[in-house]
């Protein structure tokens, strides 16, 4: 195997892994190789070395050599699986392992191995298998964090599992305050950009609240005309407009004892607003035509992709009623600033997509997998789901390569329209971040290293919209 041209992957840290092959000259060269890659990764010249690599510390991904002598590989195999099962394991050469089968057509591949592949072998092959172990070990030790939660945490982490995916620090925070707030009666605003995911934070909510076995009721407020908002919301009597031929229940009152999802509460008009904040105290109203007064019990969320404090400085939102809602607040992370979670999304919606098209797709070249990190994705996990379901619904191979994207994350994400104040964003943000790694997250000896003083550095951070709560380490 050659070491490739191209330069280091910054985009993201990669996982740990550990080389196993009885040429230890192919060992440390593949091993320099995936460092060059952004990977941690260990060499051993034999099964005994790779035995006490293991023994010594933490193996995300495992690439072990077929034909290690003496039944080396079903030796290292065993201990993985008995002793590290997380672990993600790629067989090279598999065929001298004699295992329960796993695939018919490939009748000596071990029923361990979570990929395989054999010599001569690209640099595409093997980082592809690398990367697709590494999912399926993580997918594993997720499900072991499962069934070490308390069950209350369980239903939570289902939810975070099946909708808002992900490893990255900003997504855990996220999910701490989903996970501390879920069953108080405490409202909740939902922030962030089209496509971050809002929507399913709102029922991870309600799915790990005691509330889960009622209803969760949503209501996209930007669809509607202020008139059907309020009749959508409160319901309305027979004849209280032209075409209400018949009494109808609202959404809050379908809500009771439920969660009412609010979604861009920013587009209510100043009336609405008005009506709303009254609900929101105290959870009565009456219907559009009616005098009778409802109460209800439901638990409110709200989301929006606007800056509302802003419009409260304008005149366009009321400011009673921001800081009615404004109880607790969880800002969804831009999928732009977690890209290290791009190749875990994009798996979980390759298996999704394959299962609507009915044909094989078994993952993604190396050059997909580059160009998906370096786009900036503007339309964030929509639009990296819909551009999966287009490669699979298009493409015709096993693998998912560039040519299967859509346009513009065939780009890589330097599309002519993005300015030079974008495309410098993401590297400034990763100078930061390791220089507060380097000097133990203090701002001064940080701002001393990138030779700026503090308050330039606080201004930096603020204008590139990074929140170090979610990036420092826990102590």
């Amino acid at each position: 195997m050659t070491l490739p041209s191209r330069s280091t992957d910054l985009h993201s840290p990669r996982g740990r892994v550990i080389v196993i092959n009885n040429d230890r000259r192919k060992a440390s060269s593949t091993a320099q190789w995936l460092c060059s890659l952004g990977w941690h990764a260990s060499a051993a010249g034999n099964t005994a070395e790779g035995l006490q690599l293991l023994d010594r510390g933490r193996c995300d991904t495992c690439v072990v050599d077929g034909q290690l002598p003496s039944g080396g590989a079903e030796k290292i195999l065993t201990y993985l699986r008995t002793k590290a099962p997380a672990a993600g394991i790629v067989v090279v050469n598999p065929l001298l392992i004699k295992k329960t089968v796993v695939d018919s057509r490939l009748p000596n591949v071990p029923l361990q191995a979570d990929a395989w592949v054999t010599t001569p072998l690209g640099d595409s092959e093997l980082i592809a298998a690398v990367e697709k172990a590494f999912l399926a070990g993580r997918e594993r030790r997720l499900a072991q964090n499962l069934a070490a939660q308390t069950p209350a945490a369980v239903t939570l982490a289902t939810a975070a599992l099946g909708n808002v995916l992900g490893t990255h620090p900003a997504i855990g925070h996220v999910l701490d305050i989903v996970n501390r707030i879920a069953n108080t009666p405490a409202t909740v605003l939902i922030t962030g950009e089209s496509g971050t995911g809002k929507s399913l934070v709102a029922r991870a909510i309600h799915q790990a609240s005691a509330r889960h076995a009622e209803r969760f009721v949503e209501v996209a407020c930007g669809s509607l005309s202020e008139s059907l908002l309020e009749s959508e919301l409160f319901g309305h009597l027979a004849g209280s407009f032209t075409g209400a031929t018949a009494n109808r229940d609202g959404k809050f009152l379908q809500a009771d004892r439920g969660t009412i999802f609010l979604d861009e509460i920013a587009t209510a008009s100043a009336s609405m607003q008005v009506k709303l904040l009254r609900v929101l105290q105290d959870l009565r109203f009456e219907p559009v035509g009616g005098s009778q007064t409802h109460a209800v019990d439901a638990r409110i969320i709200l989301a929006t992709h606007e800056d509302l404090q802003q419009l409260v400085a304008v005149g366009k939102f009321r400011a009673d009623l921001f800081w009615r809602i404004n109880v607790v607040t969880i800002e969804m992370p831009a999928l732009r600033n977690r890209a290290s979670d791009i190749p875990l999304l994009a798996t979980h919606f390759l298996a999704a997509a394959v299962a609507k098209a009915g044909r094989r797709v078994d993952g993604f070249t190396a050059a997909a997998l580059d160009a998906m990190l370096c786009h900036s994705w503007p339309g964030n996990v929509r639009e990296l789901e819909h551009a999966i379901q287009r490669a699979v619904f298009l493409g015709g191979s096993q693998l998912i390569d560039v040519v299967d994207l859509p346009p513009a994350v065939k780009a890589g994400g330097h599309a002519p329209a993005a300015s030079l104040k974008i495309a410098l964003a993401d590297p400034e943000r990763q100078l930061i971040i390791d220089a507060l790694d380097r000097h133990g997250w203090r701002r001064d000896a940080a701002a001393r290293s990138l030779g700026i003083n503090r308050t330039t550095l606080y201004k930096k951070i603020k204008r590139l919209g990074m929140d170090l709560a979610t990036l420092e380490p826990a102590t």
